[in-house]
């Protein structure tokens, strides 16, 4: 029998150990102190958590079709790869201006008064890795505590991201059925004096609608009335593929004119633009994108870079330079069978009992709409599993997302064709009434 003694060793010696392995009182005490709220409240982006899915059921041997990520198949031009490998080369890999490099911002002012005929100078132009830091960073320049952005939904995850972590209040506004553009009255009633950026995308992202021009200067009539900004994300800007009054010619150096909001009457003064060279260029990787502002908010937004990311790598900014100011006649062949791409997968799911497809006009999705008894998660997640083909719910974009998939049609024809008679065969499986009733 142990001596009181021994006893009282052996449970100091215990409570020692319990310590030194994190149990007990005082390991509660040295947990993580926790994160703030705006940061809890954040949620992945659906592209990548799929992603993530259909890259676990490859490697257990299936085969998957990937319509889940809007990344380009084709690959970056060759002028701009030998751009940023000749920077390289001559040893442009050292940190960069904040805003991006004089050539870099002069190539984007250039490109802007070409294709928008928009006049910006070079201090209203900031570079960035990537679009979404012309997203976030102006939201975080802008918002304050309380107020409201109004965005798209269903609309890139981004956009209600973006504001949450400003702290201001998120306030998505439907679009309508074909979504091409926002129901306007529904926009009229959800911008007020508390309004501080309405935010509009197009072509936009997850339904490929062009806004009309009728549309656009509706949004810009509020802004003015209500003092507020708009923030313009115009990354899809060369993917449009109908005459849809927005502006379609091409000039001789191969740009297309593009109707923004920030050439109408009093908008440049309110609007940030962004856009970027990931789906134009087919420059995912690079990680290059820019934004144009008033010279007051842009030197605002150069600090937040300056505290952020701090620089863009320049021989990127270099293949930047060459991509807008070389030859565009991949952006002309890619946008062609694009187009060809997206004709024969809305014809494709409009055969499938239980779905109704609009034709999008610009940009490389698809966003159907379905009949059968389950949610946007619930199919998406079916589809992954039984057939193997990776897509998005709706839901990923906006709670006004149900009873909805986007298809990116980045990929093969040969993948298309291959993915609607996969679906087909796994939707009449699982939905055999729908098919009977043909």
């Amino acid at each position: 029998m142990r001596s009181s003694a021994s006893t009282a060793r052996a449970g100091s010696i215990g409570r020692r150990t319990a310590r030194a392995r994190g149990g007990g009182r005082s390991a509660r005490a040295r947990a993580s102190p926790g994160t703030s709220k705006r940061v809890r409240e954040l949620r992945d982006e659906g592209a990548y958590a799929v992603g993530d899915a259909a890259r676990a059921l490859e490697r257990r041997g299936r085969r998957v079709v990937r319509l889940e990520i809007g990344q380009p198949q084709f690959e970056t031009p060759e002028n701009v790869c030998e751009a940023g490998v000749g920077a390289i080369e001559r040893g442009e890999t050292r940190y960069s201006a904040p805003a991006g490099t004089a050539a870099l911002r002069e190539a984007v002012r250039g490109y802007v008064a070409r294709t928008r005929g928009v006049t910006y100078d070079v201090d209203e132009v900031i570079v960035g890795p990537g679009a979404k830091p012309g997203l976030f960073l102006p939201a975080l320049a802008i918002v304050d505590e309380g107020d409201e952005v109004v965005y798209p939904d269903p609309g890139f995850p981004t956009y209600a991201a973006m504001v949450s972590t400003a702290g201001g209040t998120r306030v998505p506004v439907a679009l309508t059925n074909d979504g091409s553009s926002f129901d306007m009255d529904a926009l009229e009633r959800a911008v007020n004096e508390k309004t501080k950026m309405i935010v509009i995308n197009s072509p936009g992202n997850p339904t490929g609608g062009v806004m009309p021009r009728a549309d656009v200067e509706r949004v810009a009539a509020l802004a003015k009335k209500f003092n507020c900004w708009v923030l313009s994300d115009e990354i899809y800007s060369r993917l449009r593929y109908d005459d849809d009054g927005n502006g379609a010619s091409e000039s001789d150096d191969g740009l297309e004119d593009i109707f923004s909001i920030a050439a109408l009457d009093g908008m440049k003064e309110r609007t940030i633009l962004v856009d970027g060279f990931s789906k134009t260029y087919c420059m995912t990787g690079w990680r290059l994108g820019w934004m144009c502002c008033p010279k007051a908010l842009a030197e605002r937004i150069r600090l937040l870079t300056v505290h952020s990311v701090g620089c863009v790598a320049p021989f990127t900014q270099a293949a930047g330079v060459e991509a807008l100011t070389g030859p565009q006649d991949s952006v002309r062949a890619m946008r062609e069978e694009y187009r060809a791409r997206r004709d024969y997968l809305v014809d494709a799911l409009n055969a499938i009992p239980g779905i109704r497809c609009p034709k999008p006009q610009g940009a490389f999705y698809v966003f159907p709409e379905f009949t059968y008894d389950c949610t946007a998660k619930e199919l998406a997640d079916y589809l992954l599993e039984d057939a193997g083909v990776a897509l998005l719910p709706g839901t990923d974009f906006g709670v006004r997302g149900e009873k909805h998939l986007r298809l990116s049609y980045v990929g093969s024809m040969d993948d298309l064709r291959e993915a609607v008679a996969l679906m087909t065969t796994s939707l009449r499986r699982k939905f055999p009434a729908s098919f009977d009733s043909m």
